[in-house]
């Protein structure tokens, strides 16, 4: 069967692209978004040029900056029926924990969600700074142990446990077992 695959551009082409776009929109100049995102201008302009390879949490912070939600970044065209395999899809790695998300389905402009596989191995919990404000975060783990919500008053979920938490305040996501993943829905106000 052959697979129905309009997007031909590169994670990296992609979020080049859309960071000119939203920046140009928001009307800011570079060294102001880089300000506001606590990066390099340097680190910006390489981003904008798609020769960047960003963490997570550099994409966050531009997401946060640009008051934009974070599949904006990664939202490629798309085919009536969408079919995304386990382990491929627009994935991009924490910087400091063993935590990747995958896009799976960013919201139509009329909806305000987005659609995350998470994968993520113990060792260095995943510490998230606040999101744009009013975004709720709801997880329902797969497989796996993990310690997920508020950095102040997490829960531990087993599999089929499900947490929402707001996500415009600090919060974690720490894996207690190999092979530990869950879906991420991002819930925008």
């Amino acid at each position: 069967m052959a697979r129905n695959d309009t997007t031909t551009a590169t994670p990296q082409a992609v979020i080049a692209a859309s960071l000119r776009r939203e920046r140009t929109r928001a009307g800011l100049s570079l060294s102001e978004v880089a300000n506001r995102a606590g990066i390099a201008k340097s680190t910006l302009s390489q981003l904008e040029s798609g020769s960047g390879n960003p963490s997570l949490e550099t994409l966050w912070a531009l997401c946060v900056a640009l008051d934009m939600p974070f599949s904006r970044l990664l939202d490629p065209p798309r085919p009536t029926v969408q079919v995304i395999r386990a382990g491929e899809g627009p994935r991009v790695a924490a910087e400091q924990s063993e935590y990747t998300a995958t896009l799976l389905a960013s919201g139509l402009p009329n909806t305000r969600r987005d659609l995350f596989r998470i994968t993520a191995e113990p060792g260095h919990p995943r510490a998230s700074d606040p999101h744009i404000p009013g975004v709720i975060e709801h997880v329902l783990l797969a497989a796996g142990r993990a310690v997920v919500g508020p950095t102040e008053s997490p829960v531990e979920l087993g599999p089929g446990d499900y947490i929402a938490y707001p996500g415009d305040a600090p919060h974690i996501f720490e894996a207690l077992e190999p092979g530990t993943w869950a879906t991420l829905v991002v819930e925008y106000a």
